[in-house]
């Protein structure tokens, strides 16, 4: 982990989505601990998807697209978050397939400029009744598609 968090550059891709970061999120040192990343992660994700009517109320199979389950979750810590306060979260697709997906994500400052972690995670659709993979609904891959991100 070094000092300085890197400077992003400005991107036309994906959403910026406002987290806060409180006192009881972080560890004995001060710092943003290690697992709070990835829920904020989620929740942004969470409140992302529930504009587009995508949720789970509690009845999976109801749930549609929001029966998933993660594969696989990579992570990398590029600078300390030492403060609590308002931050990001830059959220985008990398891959939609029929059944997966693999989204980026960059835990940065609120306007994206500094990024303090980054990573991808795998999703795969199930079907709520055998737990298999399942395809993802127009509706959840047109929304996805806003959020692709174009080969650079």
């Amino acid at each position: 982990m070094t000092a300085e968090a890197p400077i992003a550059p400005a991107h036309s891709y994906g959403r910026l989505v406002p987290v806060t970061v409180h006192f009881d999120d972080l560890d004995a040192l001060g710092l943003l601990h290690n697992a709070r990343y990835p829920l904020m992660v989620e929740r942004a994700w969470s409140e992302l998807w529930q504009e587009h009517g995508i949720r789970f109320d509690g009845d999976w199979a109801a749930a549609g697209d929001a029966c998933n389950a993660v594969r696989e979750l990579r992570i990398s810590y590029d600078a300390p978050v030492t403060r609590t306060g308002t931050y990001a979260v830059h959220l985008w697709l990398e891959r939609l397939g029929n059944t997966g997906l693999t989204y980026g994500f960059r835990f940065c400052s609120a306007d994206g400029a500094v990024t303090y972690a980054q990573g991808t995670r795998v999703l795969v659709r199930l079907d709520a009744a055998t737990l298999r993979p399942a395809p993802w609904s127009e509706r959840f891959r047109a929304a996805g598609r806003e959020l692709l991100r174009s080969a650079d």
